[in-house]
């Protein structure tokens, strides 16, 4: 993880880059702006980016950027990519990449509340508005709080974490948060992770409903490339890459197969990807130069020309 004052350095921009290959006079969607990493190495080979981030902070650091390059900067979550790339008149797309999850930017200042390494504000919204997490952890009943802990940070003490928030509130910070989880789990300082890294985690998702983001974002990338149009993600965590692998498979026709007791079918509807590699992780000299890299996976696929799903004739 980068640390303040450090570089953000784009997890696998080479592998992103070569699976994207952008080409000039082409136009790719960077759906998570960021620091602008992706965007920068796809500008730098002539094509056109238009790049998405529903973080206010995000897009006014990138406002000197796009004044200066073939760059269009969108205040918008993924998911909108449709109706947003049409309002542009800029439907077809050549690429679209995503880098889901926090990011090392939002990670790093403390004021944000999304790690426990720094105290701060129990908040972690990407957008800065609507629900924080303290106000989720304040007010939701403990069966909720329980089964966001399991479903999303796949806690398999979440009830009793669950029940020590509840006696705790109210919390507003993220040290009393972290607090409250290693209280409940016994946690030794010579532990070597951190218990309250899932719960984070799990808090995070639900608040910006990332999984659900990432769901939709999927669909609507598959509308707006066009044939022959490249798709990249890079993801994080088991959750994350399940969702994706699961849609590549699904929209590739890439089904497991069948047996004796559940035989293959027919596919129904045309494969929408071909898939173009197996999934990417860092290699030695990445993780060395950014531990962040050890988690990631990434994902690529390029667009054949049936139909989206659910558009057939």
């Amino acid at each position: 993880m980068s640390g303040p004052g450090v570089p953000h350095i784009p997890v696998l921009l080479n592998e992103v880059v070569d699976a994207l290959a952008p080409a000039p006079g082409e136009r790719h969607v960077d759906a998570t702006f960021g620091a602008g990493g992706y965007t920068r190495a796809i500008l730098a080979t002539g094509a056109a980016v238009i790049a998405f981030d529903r973080d206010p902070d995000a897009i006014a650091n990138g406002r000197a950027l796009e004044a200066e390059a073939d760059l269009t900067l969108v205040p918008a979550t993924f998911s909108t990519m449709i109706a947003e790339l049409e309002a542009l008149d800029a439907v077809p797309v050549d690429g679209v990449t995503m880098d889901i999850g926090v990011s090392s930017m939002q990670l790093d200042q403390a004021e944000r509340g999304f790690s426990f390494q720094s105290d701060g504000p129990l908040d972690m919204r990407m957008s800065q508005d609507g629900m924080s997490a303290a106000d989720f952890l304040n007010d939701a009943d403990e069966e909720v709080i329980a089964d966001v802990l399991y479903q999303y940070g796949e806690e398999p003490k979440s009830r009793r974490i669950a029940r020590a928030v509840v006696a705790a509130r109210p919390l507003t910070t993220t040290a009393q948060f972290a607090n409250v989880v290693r209280k409940a789990l016994g946690h030794r300082p010579h532990d070597k992770k951190d218990p309250a890294t899932r719960a984070f985690q799990a808090v995070r998702i639900h608040v910006n409903g990332e999984l659900d983001e990432l769901e939709r974002g999927l669909e609507a990338a598959e509308r707006v490339l066009k044939p022959g149009g490249r798709l990249a993600i890079v993801t994080f965590h088991s959750l994350e890459d399940r969702i994706v692998k699961r849609f590549l498979r699904d929209r590739s026709g890439a089904t497991p197969g069948g047996s004796r007791h559940m035989p293959v079918s027919a596919p129904t509807r045309a494969p929408t990807f071909e898939l173009t590699a197996r999934a990417i992780r860092a290699g030695e000299a990445e993780l060395a130069a950014n531990p962040r890299a050890r988690s990631a996976t990434l994902r690529t696929a390029r667009r054949t020309g049936a139909a989206p799903w659910g558009m057939e004739a």
